[in-house]
C-alpha cells in the first residue's frame, strides 16, 4: 500500500513539474483546450489523425474489454448516440487501453458494436488526454473546431444524458434553444 501511495504521489509530482495538474476526475484536458495531436491504429492497420477529423465532430470513447463499467456504456454510446448520429456527422472511436488487436476484435464483437476501436499501446494516446494512471471509461468529445466540448468519466446517466444534448446541439446548431 505504502509503495503505491509513493508511486502515485512522485507521478502526480512529475505531472505538476511538467505543467500538467489533473483535475479531480484525472483529466489533464478541458473543455475549450484543443484537442491534442494523435494517430490512432485500428486493428487492420489502418489509421486516423486527429488533422484527418478536421471539420467534423467526434467521440473518442476510452474502454477496455476488462472494464465492467465500459461495457456497462458501450450499448448506450451505440444505440443512443452512434446510431442516432453516425449520418449526421458525428465520428465515434473507441481507443481501446493497452490490449492486443485480436483481443480488442474479439471485445468490439462481444459488445456488438459498430463503431470502431482503436488501439492504444502502452496507453500512449489515453496519456494525452489524461494521466496514465487514471481509469477509463472516459469520453472526449470534440467539435469542427478541434475544441473540446465534452468530458465524462465513468457512466453517469445524468451526465451522459448531458453529453447526448452537447453532441445533438453541435451537430445541429439550428436546433439549440434560445
Amino acid at each position: 500500500m505504502r509503495r503505491n501511495l509513493i508511486t502515485l504521489t512522485l507521478i502526480l509530482l512529475s505531472s505538476f513539474i511538467r505543467g500538467i495538474e489533473p483535475d479531480s476526475r484525472g483529466y489533464i484536458v478541458a473543455v475549450g483546450d484543443t484537442c491534442p495531436d494523435f494517430t490512432l491504429t485500428f486493428p487492420d492497420s489502418s489509421e486516423i489523425t486527429r488533422d484527418e477529423l478536421k471539420d467534423k465532430v467526434f467521440m473518442l470513447q476510452f474502454t477496455a474489454s476488462w472494464c465492467s463499467v465500459c461495457r456497462k456504456e458501450m450499448p448506450h454510446i451505440e444505440n443512443e448516440i452512434w446510431q442516432k448520429h453516425k449520418d449526421g456527422g458525428l465520428v465515434v472511436i473507441g481507443v481501446d487501453r493497452d490490449e492486443p488487436a485480436e483481443t480488442v476484435r474479439k471485445f468490439a464483437k462481444a459488445m456488438n458494436i459498430t463503431y470502431p476501436l482503436a488501439l492504444d499501446p502502452g496507453a500512449n494516446i489515453f496519456a494525452k488526454f489524461a494521466l496514465k494512471e487514471s481509469g477509463v471509461t472516459r469520453n472526449v468529445v470534440v467539435d469542427q473546431q478541434g475544441k473540446i466540448i465534452f468530458l465524462s468519466r465513468l457512466f453517469d446517466p445524468k451526465e451522459f444524458e448531458e453529453m447526448k444534448i452537447v453532441i445533438h446541439n453541435t451537430l445541429t446548431p439550428s436546433n439549440i434553444q434560445k
